[in-house]
Protein backbone atom coordinates (compact mmCIF):
# COMPACT_ATOMS: atom_id res chain seq x y z
CA UNK A 1 0.00 0.00 0.00
CA UNK A 2 1.29 3.62 -0.54
CA UNK A 3 0.37 6.98 0.26
CA UNK A 4 0.71 8.18 -3.45
CA UNK A 5 -0.55 6.68 -6.07
CA UNK A 6 -0.19 7.84 -9.94
CA UNK A 7 -2.49 5.91 -12.26
CA UNK A 8 -2.53 6.45 -15.70
CA UNK A 9 -2.61 4.03 -19.45
CA UNK A 10 0.61 3.84 -19.46
CA UNK A 11 3.50 2.98 -17.43
CA UNK A 12 7.04 4.79 -16.94
CA UNK A 13 8.51 1.67 -18.85
CA UNK A 14 7.15 -1.17 -20.60
CA UNK A 15 7.90 -4.68 -20.87
CA UNK A 16 8.96 -7.01 -23.08
CA UNK A 17 10.52 -10.60 -23.48
CA UNK A 18 14.49 -10.54 -24.09
CA UNK A 19 17.17 -12.76 -25.96
CA UNK A 20 16.99 -15.06 -22.89
CA UNK A 21 13.42 -15.43 -22.42
CA UNK A 22 13.48 -12.99 -19.34
CA UNK A 23 11.13 -9.99 -19.14
CA UNK A 24 12.87 -6.96 -19.94
CA UNK A 25 11.80 -3.26 -18.67
CA UNK A 26 13.00 -0.41 -21.14
CA UNK A 27 12.06 3.40 -20.10
CA UNK A 28 9.67 4.64 -21.98
CA UNK A 29 11.39 7.50 -24.75
CA UNK A 30 9.21 10.34 -24.87
CA UNK A 31 5.77 12.40 -23.35
CA UNK A 32 4.55 12.12 -20.18
CA UNK A 33 5.54 8.85 -18.50
CA UNK A 34 9.15 9.87 -18.43
CA UNK A 35 8.71 13.22 -17.35
CA UNK A 36 6.51 12.05 -14.32
CA UNK A 37 9.03 9.22 -13.49
CA UNK A 38 11.82 11.05 -13.35
CA UNK A 39 10.05 13.54 -10.58
CA UNK A 40 8.86 10.78 -8.76
CA UNK A 41 12.15 9.24 -8.48
CA UNK A 42 13.40 12.90 -7.07
CA UNK A 43 10.15 13.58 -4.66
CA UNK A 44 8.66 10.45 -3.70
CA UNK A 45 9.44 7.40 -1.41
CA UNK A 46 7.56 4.63 -2.51
CA UNK A 47 5.19 5.78 -4.64
CA UNK A 48 2.98 3.21 -6.84
CA UNK A 49 2.14 3.66 -10.57
CA UNK A 50 -0.89 1.55 -11.84
CA UNK A 51 -1.01 1.48 -15.63
CA UNK A 52 -2.84 -0.92 -17.76
CA UNK A 53 -0.90 -3.98 -19.32
CA UNK A 54 -1.13 -3.59 -22.92
CA UNK A 55 1.24 -6.06 -24.01
CA UNK A 56 1.42 -10.29 -23.86
CA UNK A 57 4.88 -9.76 -21.47
CA UNK A 58 2.82 -7.32 -19.27
CA UNK A 59 -0.15 -9.15 -18.60
CA UNK A 60 2.02 -12.57 -18.61
CA UNK A 61 3.90 -10.66 -15.58
CA UNK A 62 1.17 -9.73 -13.74
CA UNK A 63 -0.28 -13.17 -13.71
CA UNK A 64 2.64 -15.09 -12.48
CA UNK A 65 3.82 -12.26 -10.31
CA UNK A 66 7.39 -11.53 -12.09
CA UNK A 67 6.38 -8.00 -12.65
CA UNK A 68 7.29 -7.53 -8.92
CA UNK A 69 11.24 -8.55 -9.85
CA UNK A 70 11.93 -6.44 -12.73
CA UNK A 71 14.04 -2.94 -12.38
CA UNK A 72 12.06 0.16 -12.31
CA UNK A 73 12.33 3.76 -11.87
CA UNK A 74 13.76 4.61 -8.66
CA UNK A 75 11.06 5.68 -5.69
CA UNK A 76 8.24 3.86 -7.75
CA UNK A 77 7.33 0.51 -8.10
CA UNK A 78 4.92 -0.48 -11.18
CA UNK A 79 1.60 -2.20 -10.79
CA UNK A 80 -0.52 -3.53 -13.81
CA UNK A 81 -4.20 -3.51 -14.32
CA UNK A 82 -4.45 -7.01 -16.33
CA UNK A 83 -7.62 -6.43 -18.69
CA UNK A 84 -8.57 -9.01 -21.17
CA UNK A 85 -7.76 -7.63 -24.67
CA UNK A 86 -11.14 -7.48 -26.21
CA UNK A 87 -11.74 -4.75 -22.93
CA UNK A 88 -9.09 -3.09 -23.28
CA UNK A 89 -9.90 -3.00 -27.35
CA UNK A 90 -13.08 -1.44 -27.10
CA UNK A 91 -12.17 1.24 -23.95
CA UNK A 92 -8.75 2.20 -25.87
CA UNK A 93 -9.35 1.65 -29.55
CA UNK A 94 -13.19 2.74 -29.70
CA UNK A 95 -14.02 5.35 -26.86
CA UNK A 96 -10.68 6.64 -25.40
CA UNK A 97 -8.58 7.27 -28.85
CA UNK A 98 -11.76 6.94 -31.25
CA UNK A 99 -14.20 9.30 -29.21
CA UNK A 100 -12.93 10.80 -26.24
CA UNK A 101 -9.49 11.99 -28.21
CA UNK A 102 -11.06 13.18 -31.38
CA UNK A 103 -14.07 15.18 -29.13
CA UNK A 104 -11.33 17.02 -27.31
CA UNK A 105 -9.07 17.99 -30.29
CA UNK A 106 -12.01 19.01 -32.19
CA UNK A 107 -11.49 16.33 -35.18
CA UNK A 108 -14.54 15.47 -35.57
CA UNK A 109 -16.07 14.68 -39.37
CA UNK A 110 -19.37 14.98 -38.21
CA UNK A 111 -21.14 14.25 -41.47
CA UNK A 112 -19.53 11.10 -41.59
CA UNK A 113 -18.72 10.48 -38.08
CA UNK A 114 -18.91 9.68 -34.90
CA UNK A 115 -21.79 6.75 -35.22
CA UNK A 116 -23.13 5.68 -31.96
CA UNK A 117 -24.72 2.29 -32.66
CA UNK A 118 -24.99 -1.19 -30.34
CA UNK A 119 -21.37 -2.23 -31.13
CA UNK A 120 -20.08 1.72 -29.75
CA UNK A 121 -22.39 1.17 -26.76
CA UNK A 122 -21.05 -2.25 -25.99
CA UNK A 123 -17.55 -0.70 -26.06
CA UNK A 124 -18.50 2.03 -24.06
CA UNK A 125 -19.65 -0.73 -21.31
CA UNK A 126 -15.37 -2.14 -22.08
CA UNK A 127 -14.59 1.51 -21.09
CA UNK A 128 -16.66 1.83 -17.92
CA UNK A 129 -15.02 -1.86 -16.91
CA UNK A 130 -11.50 -0.57 -17.45
CA UNK A 131 -11.87 2.18 -15.52
CA UNK A 132 -13.66 0.59 -12.85
CA UNK A 133 -10.93 -1.95 -12.88
CA UNK A 134 -8.23 0.97 -11.87
CA UNK A 135 -10.47 2.07 -9.42
CA UNK A 136 -10.73 -1.20 -7.45
CA UNK A 137 -6.70 -1.00 -7.64
CA UNK A 138 -6.31 2.38 -6.69
CA UNK A 139 -9.10 1.67 -3.86
CA UNK A 140 -7.17 -1.60 -2.33
CA UNK A 141 -3.56 0.20 -2.94
CA UNK A 142 -4.25 3.47 -1.26
CA UNK A 143 -3.96 3.98 2.11
CA UNK A 144 -6.23 6.30 4.64
CA UNK A 145 -6.06 9.38 3.45
CA UNK A 146 -3.21 8.98 0.67
CA UNK A 147 -2.92 11.29 -2.48
CA UNK A 148 -4.16 9.88 -5.63
CA UNK A 149 -2.84 11.78 -8.94
CA UNK A 150 -5.15 10.22 -12.26
CA UNK A 151 -3.88 11.10 -15.52
CA UNK A 152 -6.01 11.85 -18.61
CA UNK A 153 -9.31 10.31 -20.35
CA UNK A 154 -8.91 7.55 -20.49
CA UNK A 155 -9.15 7.26 -16.79
CA UNK A 156 -12.22 10.28 -16.38
CA UNK A 157 -14.95 7.84 -15.04
CA UNK A 158 -12.63 6.91 -11.73
CA UNK A 159 -13.68 9.89 -9.99
CA UNK A 160 -17.32 8.58 -9.37
CA UNK A 161 -16.24 5.28 -8.13
CA UNK A 162 -13.55 6.35 -6.05
CA UNK A 163 -15.33 8.76 -4.14
CA UNK A 164 -17.99 6.09 -3.94
CA UNK A 165 -15.65 3.61 -2.08
CA UNK A 166 -12.98 5.65 -0.61
CA UNK A 167 -14.11 8.94 0.17
CA UNK A 168 -11.29 9.56 2.40
CA UNK A 169 -8.65 10.09 -0.27
CA UNK A 170 -7.13 13.06 -2.19
CA UNK A 171 -7.67 12.79 -5.28
CA UNK A 172 -6.72 15.12 -8.42
CA UNK A 173 -7.44 14.54 -12.00
CA UNK A 174 -5.04 15.94 -14.67
CA UNK A 175 -6.07 16.29 -18.21
CA UNK A 176 -3.14 16.56 -20.34
CA UNK A 177 -5.28 16.86 -23.80
CA UNK A 178 -7.90 20.20 -24.61
CA UNK A 179 -11.02 19.79 -22.74
CA UNK A 180 -13.61 20.04 -25.76
CA UNK A 181 -15.96 23.02 -26.00
CA UNK A 182 -19.80 22.92 -25.79
CA UNK A 183 -20.60 22.51 -29.42
CA UNK A 184 -17.81 19.23 -29.31
CA UNK A 185 -19.22 17.61 -26.22
CA UNK A 186 -22.55 17.93 -27.64
CA UNK A 187 -22.11 14.99 -30.05
CA UNK A 188 -21.96 12.79 -26.89
CA UNK A 189 -25.43 10.50 -26.66
CA UNK A 190 -26.82 12.62 -24.03
CA UNK A 191 -26.16 9.85 -20.92
CA UNK A 192 -22.83 9.21 -21.95
CA UNK A 193 -21.81 13.07 -21.41
CA UNK A 194 -23.73 12.97 -17.92
CA UNK A 195 -21.26 9.83 -17.00
CA UNK A 196 -18.54 11.33 -18.16
CA UNK A 197 -19.10 14.55 -16.12
CA UNK A 198 -20.08 13.10 -13.01
CA UNK A 199 -17.02 10.55 -13.40
CA UNK A 200 -15.21 14.03 -13.39
CA UNK A 201 -16.79 15.67 -10.87
CA UNK A 202 -16.05 12.70 -8.50
CA UNK A 203 -12.36 14.11 -8.14
CA UNK A 204 -11.30 16.31 -5.26
CA UNK A 205 -9.76 18.83 -8.06
CA UNK A 206 -9.12 18.55 -11.69
CA UNK A 207 -6.56 20.06 -13.45
CA UNK A 208 -5.26 21.30 -16.95
CA UNK A 209 -2.25 22.55 -18.37
CA UNK A 210 -3.87 26.05 -19.82
CA UNK A 211 -7.22 28.43 -18.04
CA UNK A 212 -8.51 27.67 -21.54
CA UNK A 213 -8.99 24.12 -20.95
CA UNK A 214 -9.96 24.61 -17.45
CA UNK A 215 -12.79 26.80 -18.24
CA UNK A 216 -14.21 24.78 -21.09
CA UNK A 217 -14.65 22.22 -17.64
CA UNK A 218 -16.21 24.48 -15.61
CA UNK A 219 -18.45 25.43 -18.48
CA UNK A 220 -19.58 21.95 -19.48
CA UNK A 221 -20.57 20.81 -15.79
CA UNK A 222 -22.40 24.07 -14.73
CA UNK A 223 -24.36 23.91 -18.15
CA UNK A 224 -25.26 20.12 -17.58
CA UNK A 225 -26.00 20.49 -13.54
CA UNK A 226 -23.39 19.08 -12.64
CA UNK A 227 -21.12 21.74 -9.60
CA UNK A 228 -17.88 21.25 -10.60
CA UNK A 229 -14.97 20.68 -8.00
CA UNK A 230 -12.15 22.76 -7.80
CA UNK A 231 -10.55 23.48 -10.59
CA UNK A 232 -6.82 24.75 -11.34
CA UNK A 233 -4.44 25.03 -14.67
CA UNK A 234 -0.60 24.17 -13.82
CA UNK A 235 1.46 24.00 -17.41
CA UNK A 236 4.27 21.37 -17.62
CA UNK A 237 8.11 22.34 -18.50
CA UNK A 238 10.76 20.60 -19.94
CA UNK A 239 12.72 18.17 -18.33
CA UNK A 240 15.98 20.15 -18.51
CA UNK A 241 18.15 17.44 -16.83
CA UNK A 242 16.58 14.57 -18.22
CA UNK A 243 17.09 16.08 -22.53
CA UNK A 244 20.26 17.38 -20.88
CA UNK A 245 21.54 13.68 -20.07
CA UNK A 246 20.05 12.27 -23.16
CA UNK A 247 21.81 14.67 -25.43
CA UNK A 248 25.34 13.94 -24.01
CA UNK A 249 24.61 10.12 -24.86
CA UNK A 250 27.12 8.45 -27.39
CA UNK A 251 23.83 7.61 -28.93
CA UNK A 252 22.74 11.48 -29.67
CA UNK A 253 26.26 12.13 -30.88
CA UNK A 254 26.22 9.47 -33.50
CA UNK A 255 22.73 10.65 -34.31
CA UNK A 256 23.61 14.15 -35.03
CA UNK A 257 26.53 13.30 -36.99
CA UNK A 258 24.36 11.35 -39.56
CA UNK A 259 21.73 14.33 -39.30
CA UNK A 260 24.65 16.66 -40.35
CA UNK A 261 25.47 14.41 -43.42
CA UNK A 262 22.05 14.73 -43.92
CA UNK A 263 21.28 18.35 -43.85
CA UNK A 264 24.90 19.29 -45.54
CA UNK A 265 24.68 23.27 -45.54
CA UNK A 266 21.31 23.60 -45.85
CA UNK A 267 19.14 25.60 -43.41
CA UNK A 268 17.11 23.10 -41.51
CA UNK A 269 13.33 23.21 -40.64
CA UNK A 270 12.30 20.44 -38.26
CA UNK A 271 9.16 19.40 -37.19
CA UNK A 272 9.14 16.17 -34.61
CA UNK A 273 5.45 14.59 -33.97
CA UNK A 274 3.44 11.44 -33.51
CA UNK A 275 1.97 10.39 -36.89
CA UNK A 276 -1.27 11.75 -35.41
CA UNK A 277 -4.78 13.56 -37.12
CA UNK A 278 -4.02 16.91 -34.52
CA UNK A 279 -0.16 17.10 -35.37
CA UNK A 280 -1.58 18.69 -38.61
CA UNK A 281 1.24 17.23 -40.57
CA UNK A 282 -0.24 17.53 -43.93
CA UNK A 283 -0.82 21.48 -43.77
CA UNK A 284 2.52 22.15 -42.26
CA UNK A 285 4.36 20.02 -45.68
CA UNK A 286 2.19 22.31 -47.82
CA UNK A 287 3.19 25.44 -45.85
CA UNK A 288 6.60 24.25 -46.96
CA UNK A 289 5.49 23.39 -50.51
CA UNK A 290 3.95 26.91 -50.75
CA UNK A 291 7.59 28.21 -49.41
CA UNK A 292 9.45 26.76 -52.01
CA UNK A 293 6.83 28.50 -54.25
CA UNK A 294 7.30 32.08 -53.21
CA UNK A 295 10.79 32.07 -51.96
CA UNK A 296 12.46 30.63 -55.16
CA UNK A 297 16.01 32.04 -53.18
CA UNK A 298 15.59 29.42 -50.46
CA UNK A 299 15.04 26.25 -53.10
CA UNK A 300 18.19 23.86 -52.67
CA UNK A 301 19.30 26.25 -49.24
CA UNK A 302 16.62 25.02 -46.89
CA UNK A 303 15.31 21.08 -46.08
CA UNK A 304 12.32 20.38 -44.33
CA UNK A 305 13.68 17.22 -41.65
CA UNK A 306 10.42 15.64 -40.68
CA UNK A 307 10.49 13.08 -38.15
CA UNK A 308 7.76 11.52 -36.58
CA UNK A 309 6.35 8.13 -35.00
CA UNK A 310 3.81 5.75 -35.97
CA UNK A 311 0.74 6.22 -33.30
CA UNK A 312 -2.62 4.05 -33.07
CA UNK A 313 -1.77 2.13 -35.68
CA UNK A 314 -4.81 -0.28 -34.82
CA UNK A 315 -7.35 2.38 -36.12
CA UNK A 316 -8.45 3.08 -39.94
CA UNK A 317 -8.03 7.11 -39.43
CA UNK A 318 -4.36 7.06 -38.61
CA UNK A 319 -3.61 4.26 -41.21
CA UNK A 320 -5.27 6.72 -43.88
CA UNK A 321 -3.59 9.82 -42.34
CA UNK A 322 -0.33 8.26 -42.28
CA UNK A 323 -0.39 7.26 -46.25
CA UNK A 324 -1.75 10.16 -46.77
CA UNK A 325 1.16 11.81 -45.12
CA UNK A 326 3.86 10.05 -47.12
CA UNK A 327 2.39 10.43 -50.06
CA UNK A 328 2.21 14.01 -50.20
CA UNK A 329 5.99 13.92 -48.89
CA UNK A 330 7.03 11.71 -51.55
CA UNK A 331 4.77 14.08 -54.43
CA UNK A 332 6.26 17.31 -52.98
CA UNK A 333 10.18 15.61 -53.16
CA UNK A 334 9.62 14.35 -57.09
CA UNK A 335 8.19 18.41 -57.60
CA UNK A 336 11.10 20.22 -56.23
CA UNK A 337 14.26 17.82 -56.40
CA UNK A 338 14.84 19.19 -59.65
CA UNK A 339 14.93 22.64 -58.86
CA UNK A 340 16.48 22.12 -55.48
CA UNK A 341 19.94 21.13 -56.82
CA UNK A 342 18.82 17.33 -57.55
CA UNK A 343 18.90 16.66 -53.81
CA UNK A 344 15.59 15.96 -51.93
CA UNK A 345 14.30 18.88 -49.61
CA UNK A 346 12.15 16.68 -47.44
CA UNK A 347 14.24 14.42 -45.06
CA UNK A 348 11.58 12.25 -44.01
CA UNK A 349 12.18 10.06 -40.63
CA UNK A 350 9.62 7.55 -39.34
CA UNK A 351 10.62 5.76 -36.02
CA UNK A 352 10.71 6.38 -32.37
CA UNK A 353 14.23 7.23 -31.59
CA UNK A 354 14.20 9.74 -28.70
CA UNK A 355 18.25 10.03 -28.96
CA UNK A 356 17.68 10.98 -32.52
CA UNK A 357 14.90 13.20 -32.10
CA UNK A 358 16.81 14.80 -29.10
CA UNK A 359 19.50 15.32 -31.56
CA UNK A 360 17.47 16.91 -34.31
CA UNK A 361 15.90 19.45 -31.75
CA UNK A 362 19.77 20.51 -31.02
CA UNK A 363 20.30 20.96 -34.78
CA UNK A 364 17.06 22.92 -36.06
CA UNK A 365 17.24 26.11 -37.28
CA UNK A 366 13.36 26.42 -37.08
CA UNK A 367 10.91 24.25 -35.36
CA UNK A 368 7.59 23.94 -36.88
CA UNK A 369 5.05 23.18 -34.09
CA UNK A 370 1.44 23.22 -35.43
CA UNK A 371 -1.33 21.65 -33.68
CA UNK A 372 -4.80 22.08 -34.92
CA UNK A 373 -5.19 21.95 -30.79
CA UNK A 374 -2.80 20.40 -28.36
CA UNK A 375 -2.74 20.15 -24.40
CA UNK A 376 0.43 21.49 -24.11
CA UNK A 377 2.73 20.11 -26.83
CA UNK A 378 6.28 19.31 -24.88
CA UNK A 379 7.98 19.37 -27.90
CA UNK A 380 7.40 23.28 -27.91
CA UNK A 381 9.27 23.47 -25.13
CA UNK A 382 11.94 20.71 -25.59
CA UNK A 383 12.77 22.04 -28.42
CA UNK A 384 13.99 26.24 -27.40
CA UNK A 385 15.68 24.11 -24.57
CA UNK A 386 18.23 21.83 -26.19
CA UNK A 387 19.16 24.07 -29.18
CA UNK A 388 22.19 25.04 -30.03
CA UNK A 389 21.41 27.43 -33.17
CA UNK A 390 19.38 30.15 -31.97
CA UNK A 391 16.51 28.50 -33.45
CA UNK A 392 13.31 29.81 -34.23
CA UNK A 393 10.10 28.80 -33.25
CA UNK A 394 6.91 28.79 -35.28
CA UNK A 395 4.52 27.90 -32.83
CA UNK A 396 0.19 27.65 -33.21
CA UNK A 397 -1.56 29.19 -31.20
CA UNK A 398 -4.02 26.33 -30.86
CA UNK A 399 -1.33 25.28 -28.66
CA UNK A 400 -1.48 24.47 -24.74
CA UNK A 401 2.27 26.12 -24.55
CA UNK A 402 1.89 28.90 -26.94
CA UNK A 403 0.13 30.97 -24.04
CA UNK A 404 3.67 30.94 -22.15
CA UNK A 405 6.02 31.14 -25.06
CA UNK A 406 3.84 33.75 -27.53
CA UNK A 407 6.31 36.30 -26.82
CA UNK A 408 9.06 35.06 -28.21
CA UNK A 409 7.38 32.35 -30.92
CA UNK A 410 6.48 33.42 -34.22
CA UNK A 411 2.04 32.18 -33.81
CA UNK A 412 0.56 30.90 -36.70
CA UNK A 413 -2.90 30.09 -37.52
CA UNK A 414 -2.75 25.99 -37.89
CA UNK A 415 -5.77 25.97 -40.56
CA UNK A 416 -3.97 29.20 -42.33
CA UNK A 417 -1.29 27.37 -45.00
CA UNK A 418 0.18 31.14 -46.44
CA UNK A 419 0.37 32.17 -42.78
CA UNK A 420 2.74 29.35 -42.20
CA UNK A 421 4.65 29.65 -45.06
CA UNK A 422 5.61 33.23 -43.89
CA UNK A 423 6.26 32.61 -40.41
CA UNK A 424 9.04 30.16 -41.91
CA UNK A 425 10.42 32.36 -43.91
CA UNK A 426 10.57 34.70 -41.59
CA UNK A 427 12.45 32.26 -39.16
CA UNK A 428 15.01 31.76 -41.86
CA UNK A 429 15.34 35.30 -42.54
CA UNK A 430 15.11 36.37 -39.23
CA UNK A 431 18.63 38.79 -37.92
CA UNK A 432 20.98 36.73 -35.96
CA UNK A 433 20.32 39.18 -32.53
CA UNK A 434 16.84 38.74 -32.87
CA UNK A 435 17.14 34.85 -32.98
CA UNK A 436 19.40 35.30 -29.92
CA UNK A 437 16.80 37.05 -28.42
CA UNK A 438 13.87 35.49 -28.79
CA UNK A 439 15.75 31.97 -28.02
CA UNK A 440 16.87 33.00 -24.58
CA UNK A 441 13.55 34.12 -23.65
CA UNK A 442 12.03 30.56 -25.23
CA UNK A 443 14.69 29.11 -23.20
CA UNK A 444 13.72 30.49 -19.73
CA UNK A 445 10.01 30.10 -20.11
CA UNK A 446 10.17 26.61 -21.10
CA UNK A 447 11.76 25.46 -18.08
CA UNK A 448 9.07 27.08 -15.58
CA UNK A 449 7.90 24.94 -13.32
CA UNK A 450 9.79 21.52 -14.21
CA UNK A 451 8.10 18.03 -13.85
CA UNK A 452 9.35 17.79 -10.28
CA UNK A 453 7.76 21.47 -9.46
CA UNK A 454 4.84 20.28 -11.90
CA UNK A 455 3.79 17.10 -9.71
CA UNK A 456 4.11 18.92 -6.12
CA UNK A 457 2.10 22.04 -7.49
CA UNK A 458 -0.46 19.28 -8.96
CA UNK A 459 -0.77 17.59 -6.07
CA UNK A 460 -1.03 20.14 -3.55
CA UNK A 461 -4.74 20.44 -5.19
CA UNK A 462 -5.61 17.23 -4.13
CA UNK A 463 -8.88 16.93 -2.19
CA UNK A 464 -11.50 14.72 -0.63
CA UNK A 465 -13.96 15.00 -2.92
CA UNK A 466 -17.19 17.04 -1.42
CA UNK A 467 -19.60 14.21 -1.91
CA UNK A 468 -19.98 11.52 -3.92
CA UNK A 469 -21.35 12.12 -6.85
CA UNK A 470 -26.03 11.59 -6.57
CA UNK A 471 -26.73 12.20 -10.04
CA UNK A 472 -27.42 8.70 -12.18
CA UNK A 473 -25.11 8.71 -15.09
CA UNK A 474 -27.52 6.21 -16.72
CA UNK A 475 -30.22 8.79 -16.37
CA UNK A 476 -31.34 9.95 -20.26
CA UNK A 477 -32.71 13.17 -18.86
CA UNK A 478 -30.76 16.36 -20.00
CA UNK A 479 -31.04 19.97 -20.15
CA UNK A 480 -31.84 21.56 -23.88
CA UNK A 481 -28.26 20.82 -25.26
CA UNK A 482 -27.22 24.21 -25.50
CA UNK A 483 -25.27 26.84 -28.12
CA UNK A 484 -21.81 27.28 -27.68
CA UNK A 485 -20.62 30.46 -28.10
CA UNK A 486 -18.34 30.46 -30.87
CA UNK A 487 -21.57 29.21 -32.33
CA UNK A 488 -23.29 32.44 -31.78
Amino acid sequence: MSDLIIAANRGPYSVSVGSAGALVASPASGGLAPSLASALSVGSDGAVWVAAAMTKAERSATRDGSIEALPGTEGVKLTLVDLDEDTYAAAYDVIANATLWFMHHGLFDTPRRPIFDRRWREAWEGFRAYNSAFASEICELATPGAHVLVNDYHLALVGRQLAEERGDLHTVHFSHTPFASLSEINVLPRDTRRELLAGLVGFGACGFHTTRWQRAFDTACRTYGENPPPSFAAALGADVDRLAEVAASPECATALGALEELVGERRMILRSDRVELSKNILRGLLAFDALLEERPEWRGRVCLVARSYPSRQSLAEYLAYRSEVEHLAERLNDKWAGPCGGEEPIISVVDDDFASSVAALRRYDVLLVNPIRDGMNLVAKEGPTLNERDGVLVCSEEAGAYEELSEAALGIQPFDVADTAAALARGLEMPAAERARRAAQLKRASARQPPSEWLQSVLSEARRPASAPVSDPADPADPADPADPADT
